[in-house]
């Protein structure tokens, strides 16, 4: 089975476990998405085609990554008059796997949980046998003396005597 959905203003003609790049989506990579502007069914069966849109019908399509096109050079030119302009587009793209074509459409499946587990702290230990780690560097941070502002600035001159007043 094969859709034609719309989306950023273009045309794909998609199956299941096709690859598509799009204009870019707001969404995660590894989240799913879904491409409700189908507008024709066909493969397996009699074809539909909507009018503009087919009723019902959906793509579900998982985002793989985030990217960017090639590089577009846009050159400017006005003959006789020396002006040219030079400039590079790079469009953002969103990359999608087909996951399912839906006839009938249905509600969003469940979002798969990833569970994070905490960082656990980079700890080093130095030739001497001493720890360190963040919550050292944070301490050795907190023990350092601060200077003064006054102490730092002494050998500097002050505004008056660079304006010669």
């Amino acid at each position: 089975m094969f859709a034609v959905v719309q989306s950023g203003g273009k045309q794909y003609r998609v199956a299941e476990g096709d690859v598509i790049r799009v204009e870019r989506w707001d969404s995660a990579p590894g989240s799913t998405v879904c491409l409700d502007q189908v507008l024709m069914l066909g493969g397996s069966g009699a074809t539909r085609v909507g009018a503009p849109l087919v009723d019902g019908a959906d793509v579900l399509a998982q985002v793989v990554e985030q990217t960017r096109g090639p590089k577009l050079i846009v050159f400017k030119k006005k003959r006789r008059q020396n002006y040219r302009r030079k400039k590079g587009h790079r469009q953002d793209l969103t990359v999608l796997r087909i996951a399912s074509i839906r006839p009938q459409g249905g509600p969003m499946p469940e979002p798969q949980a990833e569970t994070m587990e905490p960082a656990a702290e980079i700890v080093a230990e130095s030739p001497d046998g001493v720890e360190t780690g963040m919550a050292a560097d944070l301490e050795a941070e907190m023990t350092e003396p601060v200077t003064s502002v006054e102490a730092s600035t002494a050998g500097t001159k002050k505004e008056s005597e660079h304006n010669g007043a």
